[in-house]
């Protein structure tokens, strides 16, 4: 599975021991829910690093009325997934193309009960679609940019506020990037303190 190697360095004058979050939007034109802080950072000191990947490929499965999580299968944009009853039980299987070659599609075709589909990228939740009633179907659709900023109280993995998504609209386009470095400056205490500033530099191109 390729990935990109990336890194968050800390070289600002925070003096609060923010929580730095990454986040992608899901920009497919049907989806109406918030994103999901895909990683947090927290307890990074100046001058450190905290290095992890963006895996170019993402993972599906879907959840069931009773609780039941389907095994995860690779996504592809183009890919259709439906949620299935078979002699087993609720099943999660690969049907066809999406409408969009850009999307991946999740339909709920069981008789009775909504699903959740969970999409993930490095093994991380990156969306979510709850709610999906028989016969509807979630769609997921990534640029191949992040969003990255500072916030607290966030819960990797968990859904955002409104108000958090919209402070956070520092966008990084990983398109051709191979391996770089995200480096925060800004902050600082009192009334010297200035806004949080994300650059992308060192960068290798693929």
């Amino acid at each position: 599975m390729k990935s990109i190697k990336l890194r968050v360095v800390n070289q600002s004058a925070d003096a609060n021991n923010s929580d730095i979050v990454i986040f992608q939007k899901n920009i497919a034109p049907s989806f109406d829910q918030l994103a999901v802080a895909w990683r947090c950072i927290r307890n990074l000191g100046r001058d450190c690093n905290h290095p992890f990947e963006y895996d170019l490929d993402m993972e599906v499965c879907a959840s069931d009325s009773w609780g039941n999580y389907t095994e995860r299968f690779n996504a592809f944009p183009g890919n259709k997934f439906s949620m299935q009853k078979d002699h087993s039980g609720d099943v999660l299987k690969q049907e066809g193309r999406s409408v969009s070659p850009k999307e991946v599609e999740v339909y709920n075709a069981l008789d009775m009960g909504a699903v959740t589909a969970n999409i993930y990228r490095s093994g991380k939740l990156l969306a979510a679609k709850t709610g999906i009633a028989p016969g509807q179907k979630a769609v997921f659709q990534f640029k191949p940019t992040i969003y990255i900023g500072v916030a607290s109280q966030i819960v990797e993995g968990q859904v955002m506020s409104s108000a958090i998504m919209t402070a956070i609209n520092t966008e990084v386009s990983l398109l051709g990037v191979a391996s770089a470095d995200i480096v925060m400056t800004g902050g600082g205490p009192g009334r010297e303190a200035t806004p949080f500033v994300f650059t992308l530099e060192n960068v290798i191109w693929a």
